[in-house]
Order: structure tokens, then sequence, then C-alpha cells
């Protein structure tokens, strides 16, 4: 009896053993493909409503804006706001520039440009998509933008493009005579600058003159007029700055702008990109020197140019041109230099008052 009983827990530890082998194997290769495992927490697929994740970020503000809204935010990039900063920093190199030493940036200046910045870079951009949409449907970057997928018709799009201008004309008009005059001229540049790279193999150099108006308006907005010792070389700075993070952008694209027909410094430069871009570097730093020299700028700017030379070294030392991914995360860096530009100026601005408050006891103490 107790034989029989034996045999039969024996058979029993078997058939255990034999599944759990089983069971195991199963459980590796759900692993294997990524499949959720019991005991994990996985969010429920079922038909109740699920709740969205909290999200600051631009794209999750216009995700959770109204449907009908959405292809006109994404039509001006409010999704992908780096370009506006790129439009709006160096208005506020100028008007960080023009501020009196010791003094911060005029705020109100700050907003009206901040604003105009989002208005025209929306504007740009749709026109933009309204001359290119019939090659966007062919880049894959592209396909999906609201005119090339066609979420927004052209006559939509005229529309909105002149309710875009009508508004950046209201912030135009809060200026003196001399801006206004001078931003009107940029309108040009705003409506010609998406054909060039049909023309050209140096398109960024046109978004430069376009981009970088604002370094010379942000100083007249100020000051009633431009000084061309700070403005213009303020202005030349900016353009080699577009050039570089521009042509950095463009290399994203440059296998279908080739297939396409579409030109770009990117497709110009190829593999001596990294030798250009350096050229482009020391330029801007030698302009932006010249800026501090015309502009009597103190210790914390020139600080600031050495780390905005460093971030460029640095840019560009660890750019992989054939990589889509590490050019976007190098555009987007330009960001924090321009920021760390602005910083320089305005604490470079702020150490005037210092340094005139020091030369004038040393010159009581001597008169004493």
């Amino acid at each position: 009896m107790l034989g029989v009983r034996g045999a039969a827990v024996a058979r029993g530890l078997q058939v255990l053993t034999h599944s759990w082998r089983r069971d195991s194997r199963a459980l590796a290769l759900a692993r294997a493909c990524g499949a959720p495992l019991a005991g994990h927490w996985q969010p429920s697929a079922g038909p109740g409503p699920r709740r969205r994740r909290l999200s600051l970020s631009a794209a999750a503000v216009v995700n959770s804006a109204p449907r009908p809204l959405q292809p006109y935010l994404r039509l001006m990039r409010l999704d992908k706001p780096i370009g506006t900063w790129l439009l709006y920093l160096p208005c506020t190199w100028s008007i960080g520039l023009a501020a009196e030493p010791g003094c911060f940036p005029d705020w109100y200046m700050l907003s009206l440009f901040g604003t105009g910045a989002v208005l025209m870079r929306g504007a740009g951009c749709t026109i933009n998509d309204m001359w290119d949409r019939d090659y966007d449907k062919k880049v894959i970057r592209t396909v999906n933008r609201p005119i090339a997928a066609g979420d927004i018709s052209i006559f939509r799009s005229f529309i909105f493009l002149g309710g875009q201008l009508t508004l950046a004309l209201g912030v135009l008009l809060c200026l003196n005579y001399y801006s206004i005059a001078l931003g009107a001229a940029s309108l040009l540049l705003v409506i010609t600058y998406p054909l060039m790279k049909r023309i050209t193999y140096w398109p960024q150099l046109a978004l430069g003159l376009t981009f970088n108006w604002g370094a010379l308006l942000g100083w007249s907005a100020v000051k009633g007029s431009c000084d061309p010792s700070v403005c213009l070389p303020l202005y030349f700075s900016g353009i080699m700055w577009t050039l570089i993070y521009d042509t950095i952008y463009a290399h994203q694209d440059k296998r279908d702008d080739a297939l396409i027909g579409l030109k770009s410094t990117a497709l110009r430069f190829h593999d001596n990109t990294k030798r250009w871009l350096s050229g482009f570097s020391v330029a801007m730093l030698g302009a932006l020197s010249l800026v501090g020299v015309n502009s009597g700028q103190t210790a914390p700017y020139y600080t600031a140019l050495a780390a905005v030379g460093a971030h460029l070294a640095h840019q560009i030392y660890t750019l992989d041109i054939h990589r889509p991914e590490d050019c976007w995360d190098k555009f987007t860096s330009n960001r924090t230099l321009g920021l760390i530009v602005l910083l320089g100026i305005v604490l470079g601005n702020l150490w005037k008052e210092k340094t005139d408050e020091a030369k004038k006891s040393k010159d009581s103490r001597i008169e004493n």
C-alpha cells in the first residue's frame, strides 16, 4: 500500500516539475516579447475613460485644446516652441543692450516682442506650409503638417494668416514710428524665405536675415533709432548663429530634400559641415565681442561669451550629422545658448553701475 502511494506521489511530482518548466519557458518568452506579466500593473484597455497624465509641455497643451482648434495651433508650431525662442532671443539681446547702465531690460518691451515672436513665427510657418504643401507630402517628417495632411484648406489658411498678421500689426503699432517702418520692412523676407530652398543652397542665410531682424528692431524700439556700431554686429552674429543651428536642423531632411530637389546648406557642406560650423562660430563670437566693446560691456558679458564658445565647441564636436535625433537635440540646445547670451548682457549691464560708482569714488578721492 505504501509502495503504491509512494509511486503516485512520485508521478505527481514529475507532472508538477514538467508543468513548472513549461510555464517558465512561456514566462521567459513573454518577457522577451514585452508582454505584460501577472502582478505588474498595466493601464486598463477597457472601454472606461482613461485619465490623462498632467503635463505642461507645449505638445500636451496643444493636444488638450479643443479638437477643431488643434490643427491651427500645430500650423503655428505652438507644439514646438523652439522656433519661437530662436526668433525671440535676438530681440531680447537687443532690448537688453539698449537698457540704461545698472538697469534690467524693459519688461514692457520684452512682453511686446514675446507676443510678436509668437504671432510672426506662426505667420511665417503658415506661409511656409502654404508654399511647401506639395513638398511636405513627400517628406516623412512633414507629411502630417495640417495643410499637407488636408486638415486645413488653403482658403482657411489665408484667413488664419490674415488674422495673425493683423494681431502682429497691432503689436508693431505700439512702437515708435522708426520701429514701425523697420518692422514692416521685414515682411518681404518673411514671405520670400520659404522659396529660397528652391533657388539656392543657402536658404539658411535667408532665414538668418529674417529671424534676426529683432536684433535691429529691439534697440530701435527702446532708443528710437538704430546704433550701427552695436546693431549691425549684433545682427551679423545672429545670422551666423542661424547658419549654425539651421544647418544642423537641415541634416534631418537631407535625404528627402535631395530626392525631391530642395536645396540646403546641409547638402552644400556634406561631410565638411563641422568645418563650416566652426567658421560660423568664430564669426559669431567675434561679432558678439565687437558688440561688447562698442556697448561698453563688462566682465559678466565676456564670461558668458566664453560659455557660449564652450557650448558651440561641444555642440559641433559631438554632432552626428547622420543621426536625425542627434541633430534635433543639438538644434534645440541652442535655446540654452541664446539664454546664456541674454544672461551675460543683463548681468554685464547691471555690473556697469558698480563700475561707474567705483570710478566716481576713485575720482572723488583723487580730487580730495
